[in-house]
């Protein structure tokens, strides 16, 4: 079916995760049609556990999805960190006084509650919802441009959103690049409470293991009813470009020797799958035209800040609010939209956040897993932080910039080797 068979929407959007999503809640919020293309035969997302940091519980707020979220997830009490090797505490955040201070909570919730809030959203606010629909090419066209699906229809609006992923084909309408392997293979799990109440782990509190080259997390999911657990290690095979890296063979023994902690809990992981690490190098343009990257097409992170959802929501959110400010200045009432001016805003403000994610989370995966005097300078380093010190969070959770001149300055610098240890 082509465009000419069916109503042409303002805005196709073409991905249904959590970005695609959010970004079609987002513009269809401001009063346009939205119509959005998932590949598979049913809505759904794969995955477990997911932090959400202030800067995005900001726009969950502002989309009115808060409250549904909050009794899905946990609000917890503390974001601890702590040396895998001895188990001892390096530094915590205080995540009761980080809501008081950027105005709204830090959560963890499963990635599958938050998919299905922005999924019931998009249908309460009249999103055409389109499954089995895989985007194979992207092109401009007068007035617009077209999607080209693999089943041989095609699709045009005014604007068209690509939220297509890691292997995004509208990327390539915009640089030719290729995935850059960290060599780090992530193992997840996500169980009932009961299967880890007698394993001395935190109830309330996100706890990461920093060791070397590895490192472990966990946190309490659905209110207490379930607990998240990731174990991320440097694949020795990887180097070789073996194709089978990262097996359960190797999990184990990147993990000999770590605390107890996590050897109660390294049994639980699930072992039939596991992800690769990888992220892209940053990108400044993510516009062609009237097609735009939106979330991971654009800007996929390795997962050390666990901005990826995060910054995924806030590309949709700002791009909504560029179309928002373009209509209420519109004179005589006018629906219509400059996207020449709405996208040009876009790509002046995100593509530089994102690039500063992109390369803090390569640095801050350099930082927790070193080993030898590097990870006692690192410990030393993280033992001397303050608490209540959020000079290195403020540029991050504070509200999300609409403009390059709203973009706060980076968090500062500490060479490793001027700790004495």
């Amino acid at each position: 079916m082509s465009t000419a068979d069916r109503h042409r929407p303002d805005v196709l959007v073409v991905g249904g995760g959590i970005g695609g999503l959010s970004a079609a809640l987002a513009l269809a919020r401001k009063g346009l049609g939205v119509r959005l293309y998932e590949r598979s035969a049913e809505f759904g997302e794969v995955g477990a556990g997911l932090q959400i940091a202030p800067n995005c519980t900001r726009i969950l707020a502002g989309h009115g999805v808060l409250d549904e979220v909050v009794p899905l997830g946990m609000l917890p009490e503390n974001m601890v960190m702590k040396d895998a090797v001895d188990g001892d505490e390096l530094t915590r955040l205080d995540l009761r006084d980080v809501e008081r201070r950027y105005g709204f909570p830090y959560m963890v919730l499963h990635r599958g509650d938050l998919h299905g809030v922005f999924l019931r959203a998009c249908e309460r606010t009249g999103v055409e919802l389109v499954t089995g629909a895989r985007g194979v090419s992207y092109a401009n066209v007068e007035g617009g441009a077209r999607v080209t699906f693999a089943d041989g229809r095609s699709d045009e609006a005014k604007v068209v959103i690509a939220a297509d992923g890691l292997h995004s084909v509208a990327r390539s309408l915009l640089v030719h690049d290729e995935t850059v392997d960290s060599a780090y293979v992530a193992y997840r799990a996500a169980l009932p409470y009961d299967r880890v109440r007698g394993n001395g782990v935190h109830e309330k509190d996100v706890v990461v293991y920093v060791g070397p080259r590895c490192h472990f997390v966990q946190y309490p999911l659905r209110g207490g009813r379930m607990f998240n657990q990731v174990a991320v290690f440097e694949s020795p095979s990887a180097p070789a470009g073996e194709e089978d890296r990262g097996t359960p063979d190797e999990l184990d023994r990147a993990f000999e020797g770590m605390c107890g902690q996590i050897q109660r809990g390294l049994p639980l992981m699930w072992r039939d799958r596991r992800w690769r690490m990888v992220d892209r190098d940053p990108v400044t343009h993510w516009v062609s035209g009237r097609i735009a990257l939106l979330g991971d097409a654009a800007h996929p992170p390795l997962q050390y800040m666990a901005q990826g959802a995060v910054m995924a929501i806030e590309d949709g959110w700002v791009l909504a609010e560029h179309v928002g400010a373009q209509r209420a200045r519109r004179s005589h009432g006018s629906s219509g939209v400059d996207w020449g001016s709405a996208l040009g805003a876009y790509e002046a403000v995100r593509p530089e956040h994102c690039r500063r994610v992109v390369l803090t989370a390569r640095e801050w995966g350099r930082l927790w897993h070193h080993d030898g005097t590097e990870r006692l300078r690192r410990n030393a380093l993280l033992r001397a932080r303050d608490t209540y010190d959020y000079a290195f969070t403020d540029w991050i959770y504070g509200p999300t910039a609409l403009s390059p001149e709203q973009e706060p300055d980076l968090y500062p610098t500490i060479p490793l080797d001027s700790v004495r240890v």
